[in-house]
């Protein structure tokens, strides 16, 4: 892969992980477009939209609000679409998955100290802020921003690099059959997460609604 599409994709991965808190806030964050462009940059829009649906299942049982911890998926579906687009086929998807549920991991880890960094900001210059300074809020929100732009900019650097990395390792002497393996356990694995996070948010009075459409929804599925 040439220095330009990763550079390209270590700037797609900025945008995606400002997108999730700072800026916009247009859902580009989200793993089904954040991995379709990465795939289109890589001209291999199907790796992008599968990575980007198997991405989507993990995430669907966070909601990035408040103090809570979590892990980041917009970088880390970049940076899987970019392991899984190298080595190419089945393996390759089960590897892009290991991939973005490692850089998922160290993303939500930043955003940890990143929020811890901004705290202390703002306890620095919280009797500036008490006067009603216009000026010092608006550059404590702009060096959180960039803060936030490097951090995000950091961990698609980290995934892109473990994705070459992997690359490098020359797996293609590993069977079709452990390839799809590998990309059948990374997909059940979000499908599970998906499930617990529906059940979670399900509550009794509407479960047995919800019982009844996914049994419907598989009995179309199986009749066709």
């Amino acid at each position: 892969m040439s220095l330009e599409l990763q550079a390209l994709l270590l700037v797609w991965g900025m945008l995606v992980g400002l997108d999730l808190v700072s800026v916009p806030q247009m859902m580009i964050a989200r793993p089904l477009v954040a991995g379709a462009v990465a795939g289109a940059m890589l001209g291999d829009i199907p790796t992008g939209l599968k990575l980007g649906v198997v991405f989507e299942l993990f995430q669907h049982d966070i909601l990035p609000m408040g103090a809570v911890r979590y892990p980041e998926y917009g970088p880390a579906t970049v940076a899987a679409v970019s392991a899984a687009h190298m080595v190419g086929g089945a393996l390759g998807l089960g590897l892009g998955v290991a991939v973005g549920l490692v850089t998922g991991m160290i993303g939500g880890t930043s955003i940890h100290l990143m929020r811890r960094l901004n705290a202390r900001a703002v306890r620095r210059a919280a009797a500036v802020l008490e006067t009603g300074d216009i000026r010092t809020l608006v550059r404590l929100h702009v060096q959180s921003i960039l803060r936030d732009a490097l951090r995000a900019g950091l961990v698609t650097a980290f995934g892109l690099a473990l994705a070459v990395e992997l690359n490098a390792l020359r797996l293609g002497h590993i069977l079709a059959r452990e390839g799809f393996a590998l990309a059948a356990v990374a997909t059940g694995a979000g499908l599970a997460v998906a499930a617990a996070g529906t059940l979670r948010l399900v509550r009794r009075p509407t479960l047995a609604w919800f019982a009844a459409g996914l049994l419907g929804g598989a009995a179309e599925v199986w009749l066709r």
